[in-house]
């Protein structure tokens, strides 16, 4: 599934083809996705300017005057800015047709993600307003974690991917930024210090920001939008690999179920 970096990713790629460039017609070839595409999103932004592509936790936002357009990627879902004379295949549901011959395609042979469009200020969306802080923003630091963390039971690793507490921190990152910070995923998130806290926050940047520098994480389906896998998987130091060795310590990385995710960790470095 596309995590933040990938979907900020996605972004970077897309906004330089699509800011200030006017639509002229939107093409809809499978409505049904996670939710139906919205039905009057091809009458209402034809004819207006994308003013601005901007990202808000894994969704990603594309304002007009009139209102925004919001997407999610969902498992395997993408964004690919193209020539209007790319034919489309089997798993493209979606054409943004823009002036000067270019067009935004949404894939997704899945279909987990979704496409919908919000004439209200989008900031009062259901998908958006319960979310928390972004982890490259002011507002997300090791204070932040620590005083939200206070007599919490479940584990650190859910607490920091919970969307409700910060946004876009997915299990890959999650594992490796908990790797990077000596902290055991298992550990209760109240009984976390503030000072590994601090240490926490700043791998959680650190690990975003490097993987965001390589275009994300390919491990299966995601292609930028120029159609380019990720390249952050061959940095990864514990997701994917337990049973191997620990590049700290040289120990075997243990593997195990921890909400309902894989999670992988040095049981030695890791406290």
């Amino acid at each position: 599934m596309p995590e933040l970096p990938e979907v900020e990713t996605t972004r970077r790629g897309i906004a330089p083809h699509v800011t200030k460039r006017r639509v002229l017609k939107v093409i809809v070839r499978q409505p049904n996705l996670r939710w139906p595409v919205t039905p009057s999103l091809v009458d209402e932004l034809p004819g207006h300017v994308i003013d601005k592509v901007d990202r808000r936790g894994k969704y990603l936002l594309l304002k007009t005057r009139i209102g925004t357009l919001l997407a999610h990627l969902g498992m395997s879902g993408s964004l690919r800015v193209l020539n209007t004379n790319k034919s489309p295949s089997k798993h493209d549901h979606l054409d943004i047709i823009f002036e000067g011959d270019r067009l935004l395609r949404y894939s997704d042979p899945r279909r987990f993600g979704c496409i919908l469009w919000e004439p209200n200020p989008i900031e009062s969306h259901p998908l958006l307003q319960s979310l928390g802080p972004e982890p490259l923003g002011d507002g997300f630091d090791g204070e932040y974690l620590y005083h939200n963390s206070r007599k919490r039971v479940a584990s650190v690793k859910t607490f920091i991917m919970d969307a409700r507490v910060v946004v876009g921190i997915g299990n890959i990152y999650a594992n490796e930024a908990l790797f990077m910070a000596g902290i055991n995923p298992k550990r209760a998130a109240g009984k976390v210090s503030r000072l590994r806290y601090r240490a926490l926050a700043d791998r959680i940047k650190e690990v975003l920001n490097k993987s965001i520098k390589v275009g994300g994480t390919t491990l299966r389906d995601f292609t930028n939008s120029s159609g380019n896998p990720g390249y952050f998987k061959q940095s990864l130091q514990v997701y994917g690999r337990g049973g191997m060795a620990c590049q700290k310590c040289q120990r075997p990385l243990s593997q195990i179920r921890l909400g309902q995710r894989n999670t992988v960790y040095c049981p030695h470095c890791q406290k």
